[in-house]
């Protein structure tokens, strides 16, 4: 069993012992299927934000694809290995807040991949706020989201009534499906969802 000293996921440290110990068990090691179809489906080039990006091999797969893609981590460790993806185009990878952090320019897209679930539930309400904040109408969220209801974390699990409530007043609902191809951690846990950011 690893020994950590840090056990405050809201800490950049906590992110950092696990990328030093190699200790990510919520690192896929590729791109998950639903989300290269999703890509390859767009009939636009979008410009896409990956909130708590870890190794970020789907920052890889969008810049491949044509897509405007940024990926952002407040985790020294987290960077560090996202950047030893992308060789020259490391610059897409930052080192930032996710709730201080401002496009350059409008978003339509940001990409899910187990960051709400790393945050504490408490936390919640600021993410989905957040997401709010920088998608205009119209604009998406899309990608994965954790079912659980176990009290540890992370990866803290919510209930689809709790998710329902985080994000109906700001989004509505477009697809969500099953995933065939999850990690253990997330293994019969997770659904691919999208969401359209309504109209205020």
């Amino acid at each position: 069993m690893t020994d950590f000293q840090t056990r405050d996921p809201l800490s950049p440290a906590f992110w950092d012992e696990r990328f030093e110990k190699q200790f990510t068990p919520w690192d896929q090691g590729g791109v998950p299927a639903r989300l290269r179809r999703f890509v390859a489906d767009s009939p636009a080039l979008l410009r896409c934000l990956i909130p708590g990006c870890g190794s970020a091999y789907e920052l890889v797969f969008m810049l491949d694809h044509g897509w405007d893609a940024t990926a952002i981590d407040f985790s020294p460790g987290a960077v560090a290995a996202a950047r030893a993806q992308l060789g020259e185009r490391a610059g897409r990878v930052v080192q930032a807040d996710f709730f201080a952090w401002q496009p350059a320019a409008p978003l339509d897209l940001i990409y899910e991949r187990a960051f709400l679930c790393a945050m504490p539930r408490a936390m919640w309400p600021q993410v989905a706020q957040r997401w709010a904040q920088l998608l205009a109408p119209g604009a998406m969220l899309a990608g994965y989201f954790f079912f659980d209801d176990n009290a540890k974390g992370p990866p803290f699990g919510m209930s689809r009534e709790t998710l329902q409530q985080l994000l109906a007043p700001h989004f509505e609902c477009l697809a969500d499906e099953a995933v065939d191809d999850s990690i253990p951690v997330f293994a019969d846990r997770e659904r691919w969802m999208a969401w359209r950011r309504r109209a205020d």
